[in-house]
């Protein structure tokens, strides 16, 4: 893709369906006059009379305790310096995006026209009653040192300027990780910091509170080492300054044991490296590109312990995993300040998450066999559920202990439960999906690709490298198309009706046909079907030309499965396909059986769809916890519409006990536990969050899913195939490009798990 491609993306990104990437939600009921009254005037009053009497009440009747300003003067804008207010508030934006998805705290971004300091001050001070917290952002140093400290002086809510502390919070967990795996003490290591902004400075204060030495550190900016004997030195400056009478980066990285780079691109060099002494840590941290570029520098010394901001590469030092979490726990203790007590709490909460077992779910993402604590694991992914558990619960303990929480919690338990529940609100299994299928991208035959969303989906995919696209379909419509949406790359295109492909052809219809021929088809059919897409693209896969593929858009289910079963056909040991899709709800991924496949299901082959739905769940790394729905409660109806998914729960409760399954159930007491637990405390999903609803019929599942997805706006991935034998989804008719972008996803992952298989099958032959 081109840098305008790009350009061009990004701004409809922003542009369309509506300007923007954040929006204000009602969290009440508003449809009546009594709604109304009761949320404006006149109910509205009795609210604003408690807090005219006490003001602490304002937490009770309002958001304020859930809400925090994302404030800059856009002075110091990511790598765009100083550009103005307006322009930087897409950034800020997008911070109160990560707020809201990591630890579901609201926000408000406010920009400020100024660049006075005592302006930008009294201006936040004079707002500051809305707000149960200050997240400042973008300002530029040395004035972002005296706008915190006067800010945390004078106001009595939390406040933190991320750019100095978050990056100095995650890197300062990673050091102390590192320096146990480099059998080093922190109190003795020689550590090098390139740069001399307000993250800089902040983390060589931070990992002097952990334990770091102040004379072990040298510091540098664009002028080079600062020694205590320049001149008109910033007072920030002057802490870190050097009496060693060195100049250069290369003289300092000399026998040091740590480099912390927060500066410019590849200002590192392999001789520097080398020079490092034994088992050296380098936190190459600038963006898009570090210090020194990861491949270089595991090259150059193989016993370096490495971290980046890249994504990319193990070890990112990320400030997502510290600035959500760090507020929520601020939040919900509704402490005064974040002070060194809570920031240091973070620290050892994250330097201690990565020492434990990794969750399946973790390992699936980053396409893991088993993360461990090492050299290539020393701090958490991101995308690791358990952080909103850990991180918040030990930034809110360290606020009650230093006497900064009004609002102490006693049930630390019901605590964590609530946080877990936090967990549900945004769609991150997509993130997780998509992240897996990029570690190994697998060729996809996309049968339709002269339909333009089919088109777009596949420029996503290979523009974002989660597939290796091969396109199906009328070859100068899908050039014109190309050229339309810019979608520029070496990308096979197939057109199975021009004579170009005889030759293939040819050769999957002699395949084909040697298949078939005693069921009734000749050689001259099998070539006359080679000139469909379905059928072609099938024997791609067949014939290992492609390892996946996607079908569907412009065509009925049906039509695009029967070729499917006739050429590709089930798994071992599987007698009925199925399908499941994943509803994105609050409540987090729920997976609906069978959406697109058997119209009235025996209870054999209901169980069987739900032992298929518990492996698919299990790919994506989560415990399935299934109920097999109905319209009665364990036995409360004998029809045999009933008594054939009760029949199918005691077949998996007699031959797969271990399996979290129960019914039948009404929907509403498999969602709702407090109902369940109270009216049949016997059942085996009691006090477990069920996550997959296996439907009786055809009816009751597609209905259900697609009510859910047009009335809650639900975002769904699938219908999923379970138990083909070859990676082969297939669309609904006319998904969207991001329905069409996930099932891509879905296949990747397919097409990895069934290599995974047959490698591993073919070892232990």
């Amino acid at each position: 893709m081109s840098e305008e491609s790009k350009r061009r993306e990004a701004l409809i990104y922003h542009a369309k369906p509506t300007p923007g990437k954040i929006k204000v939600v009602p969290t009440k009921k508003y449809a009546s006059q009594r709604d109304l009254s009761l949320a404006y005037s006149p109910g509205v009053a009795a609210p604003c009379l408690e807090i005219e009497k006490n003001k602490e009440h304002v937490y009770k009747y309002t958001a304020k305790g859930n809400l925090v300003a994302v404030i800059s003067n856009g002075t110091a804008v990511l790598g765009l310096g100083n550009i103005g207010p307006e322009a930087s508030k897409p950034v800020m934006e997008g911070k109160g995006l990560l707020f809201k998805i990591f630890a579901d705290i609201d926000v408000f971004d406010i920009e400020v026209d100024t660049e006075n300091v005592e302006e930008f001050i009294q201006t936040v001070k004079m707002i500051a009653p809305t707000f149960g917290g200050i997240n400042l952002e973008d300002i530029k140093a040395p004035e972002a040192f005296e706008i915190e400290r006067r800010l945390k002086e004078e106001l009595d809510i939390p406040v933190m300027h991320d750019d100095q502390h978050g990056t100095a919070i995650i890197s300062a967990a990673a050091l102390l990780n590192a320096v146990e795996l480099a059998e080093k003490k922190l109190s003795d290591v020689k550590i090098v910091i390139s740069g001399a902004g307000a993250a800089a400075i902040s983390c060589s204060r931070l990992y002097q509170a952990c334990g770091a030495k102040r004379e072990n550190m040298v510091m540098c900016d664009s002028k080079g080492v600062i020694r205590d004997d320049r001149d008109n030195l910033t007072p920030e400056k002057a802490e870190f300054a050097t009496h060693r009478k060195i100049d250069t980066l290369d003289e300092a990285m000399e026998d040091a044991d740590v480099f912390i780079g927060l500066s410019m691109a590849d200002i590192v060099t392999p001789e520097m490296l080398l020079a490092m002494a034994k088992n050296p840590i380098v936190f190459a941290m600038a963006n898009p590109n570090p210090e020194i570029k990861y491949d270089i520098a595991v090259a150059t010394r193989k016993d370096i312990i490495m971290a980046t901001g890249r994504s990319d590469h193990p070890n990112q030092v990320n400030n997502v995993l510290g600035f959500p979490f760090i507020f929520r726990g601020a939040l919900d203790v509704r402490a005064t300040k974040i002070n060194e007590a809570m920031k240091m709490a973070a620290v050892y909460a994250l330097a201690k998450l990565a020492k434990e077992p990794v969750p399946e779910q973790v390992n699936v993402a980053y396409g893991e066999t088993r993360l461990t604590f090492g050299k290539d694991y020393i701090i958490p992914k991101p995308f690791d559920p358990r952080l909103i558990a850990e991180v918040p619960p030990a930034v809110a303990k360290a606020a009650i202990e230093s006497g900064v929480a009004k609002k102490p919690i006693k049930d630390w338990n019901r605590y964590t439960d609530s946080l877990l529940e936090r967990l549900g609100s945004d769609n991150k299994l997509v993130r997780l999906l998509l992240n897996r299928a990029r570690i190994n991208p697998k060729r996809v035959v996309f049968a339709e690709a002269d339909q333009l969303d089919v088109l777009k989906a596949a420029q996503i995919v290979y523009e974002e490298g989660i597939a290796v696209p091969i396109l199906l379909g009328r070859k100068d419509t899908i050039e014109t198309l190309m050229k339309e949406i810019e979608f520029e790359g070496d990308v096979l295109i197939i057109d199975p009706k021009t004579d170009e492909e005889n030759d293939r052809k040819n050769k999957y219809a002699k395949v084909y046909w040697e298949q078939r021929k005693r069921r009734g088809v000749t050689f001259y059919s099998a070539q006359r079907l080679m000139r469909e897409r379905n059928y072609f693209a099938a024997m791609m896969v067949n014939e290992g030309d492609a390892d996946a593929l996607i079908s569907g858009y412009s065509r009925n289910y049906p039509t695009v499965v029967k070729p499917m079963l006739e050429l590709i056909g089930m798994a071992d040991g599987v007698s009925k396909v199925a399908t499941t899709n994943i509803m994105m709800t609050k409540r987090g991924p729920i997976f609906l059986s069978d959406t697109s496949i058997n119209i009235d299901p025996d209870a054999k082959t209901l169980a069987k769809i739900t032992q298929m739905t518990s492996s698919v769940i299990k790919l994506f790394g989560l415990n399935p916890v299934m109920a097999m729905v109905s319209y009665s409660n364990f036995g409360s109806s004998i029809n045999e519409k009933a008594s054939k998914v009760r029949e199918a729960v005691s077949y998996l409760h007699r031959h797969y006990p271990d399996l979290d399954v129960d019914g039948e159930l009404q929907t509403d007491f498999a969602l709702n536990d407090e109902m369940l637990r109270e009216r049949f405390p016997f059942s085996k999903l009691v006090g477990k969050k069920v996550n997959a609803l296996i439907f009786p019929n055809l009816d009751a599942a597609n209905i259900t899913y697609k009510l859910l997805k047009e009335l809650n706006e639900a975002d769904s991935i699938g219908p999923i195939m379970m138990g083909m034998k070859k990676p082969v989804h297939i669309l609904q008719l006319g998904a969207s490009v991001d329905e069409i972008v996930n099932m891509t996803a879905i296949a990747v992952i397919d097409a990895q798990q069934k290599e995974k298989r047959h490698l591993e099958n073919a070892k232990s032959k």
